[in-house]
């Protein structure tokens, strides 16, 4: 009984690792996209998730919430910080604070 045990841990802790590597995958992508948006740069190896716990679809299927904190940078030497949620691999919300874009 305490193998069945250790095997369905090993095999959770297992799954739960390959999800949070391409869910980070799937947050840097989507990180990229928003800072493109708002005309900035993602700093990619700023992305870091910061909280995990459980959400609903809209299906109403359990999911991973995770946040994650990242920075940007408008001209490379500036550093704002942001945050973003995914359920799954969903983007549910978003904040990059405002800021002066420079004039060309």
């Amino acid at each position: 009984m305490m193998e069945l045990i250790l095997l369905v841990s090993l095999l959770f802790t297992a799954w739960f690792w390959i999800d949070s590597v391409t869910a980070r995958e799937a947050a840097i992508a989507t990180g990229k996209n928003l800072a493109e948006r708002t005309q900035l740069q993602l700093l990619d190896e700023t992305v870091a998730c910061s909280r995990v716990r459980l959400g609903r679809n809209s299906r109403g299927h359990v999911q991973l919430l995770r946040t994650y904190d990242f920075e940007v940078s408008a001209n490379g030497a500036d550093r704002m910080s942001c945050q973003m949620t995914l359920l799954g691999k969903q983007l549910q919300s978003w904040h990059i604070p405002p800021y002066l874009q420079p004039m060309h």
